[in-house]
């Protein structure tokens, strides 16, 4: 195996936000809300918007709301941020189109997560990553998460992958940190953390920085992580990682989806959200006002 020692140059940023997707009272697509929110987003140190992922309520939003999304969220920052359009889907045909969908809309690249439910070997998983990347000129980052998907992204598999000169990134929910590192070792593709406990932990051993959902809540605290490192301030970003654990506790480890709890606090903080669509429901008060207490704290701290 190769080994690289240069860190990769950060394709879409260091800091992205994986976006909710707004609705309004009566579950449709709140194209204005979107916008203000990814302004807030982005005005708050966020480098890109990751649009249409597990935050964004994939499953449930159709083709059209998803290229809406994107149309109106690159109307919303223009070319202060990068988008990145959630496309992955457990059908490969359907992937590519909504692919060629998100580039025609204004995507700058596609966030493709392995294909769920049917369990492909990893021969497939490598073939259906390939077929998508060929299929348009946008990069592509490829979303390891088998706690949900039921199939990892294996080492060796992203090894091989990495060869694509359009497979550039990878956001990394695999909770499998040596496998990790030896990709990283042996490629140059982008590694986000995608889990925001590993931020700073993955960002120490070569990482790119993070995808992250808690960042809707407090995107500038997060990126302060990334800061601090960047400035040689290793005790302060340990201590700034810590602070926000409570929060990150909070919102992605409490027995709710994080697009749940995220919406349950942007709403009771007055910012673009609205409901969750079905079969998720919306947070308890009890929840809200958990997730209140953690937010004061860490924006206090």
């Amino acid at each position: 195996m190769t080994t690289t020692t240069a860190t990769p140059a950060p394709p879409f940023g260091r800091a992205l936000c994986a976006m909710i997707t707004p609705f309004t009272d009566s579950g449709a697509l709140d194209l204005d809300g979107a916008q203000r929110l990814a302004d807030r987003l982005v005005t708050e140190g966020c480098d890109g918007l990751v649009l249409s992922g597990t935050t964004g309520e994939s499953p449930t939003t159709t083709d059209a709301e998803k290229s809406a999304l994107v149309r109106a969220v690159r109307e919303a920052v223009g070319e202060r941020a990068s988008i990145v359009a959630g496309v992955g889907t457990a059908d490969t045909r359907h992937t590519v189109e909504l692919a060629l969908a998100a580039e025609k809309a204004g995507a700058d690249g596609v966030l493709v997560v392995t294909p769920y439910y049917s369990r492909p070997p990893q021969d497939a998983v490598e073939e259906h990553f390939r077929t998508v990347a060929d299929a348009s000129g946008m990069p592509v980052v490829l979303y390891d998460i088998p706690g949900r998907t039921g199939t990892r992204i294996e080492p060796d598999t992203m090894l091989r992958l990495a060869a694509h000169p359009r497979i550039v990134a990878v956001k990394d929910c695999s909770y499998d940190f040596l496998g990790t590192q030896k990709v990283l070792s042996g490629t140059e593709l982008a590694y986000y953390a995608g889990c925001e406990e590993h931020i700073l932990a993955l960002y120490a051993v070569g990482g790119t920085g993070y995808v992250s959902t808690v960042a809707n809540l407090v995107p500038r605290q997060l990126r302060s992580i990334l800061d601090a490192f960047d400035a040689g301030d290793t005790a302060r970003a340990a201590r700034l990682q810590q602070q926000a654990i409570e929060l990150i506790e909070s919102t992605m480890s409490a027995g709710l989806p994080g697009t749940v709890t995220v919406k349950a606090l942007l709403n009771d903080l007055d910012l673009p959200a609205g409901p969750v669509r079905a079969p998720l429901r919306p947070a308890d008060r009890k929840t809200t006002d958990g997730l209140r207490s953690a937010y004061e704290r860490l924006r206090a701290a």
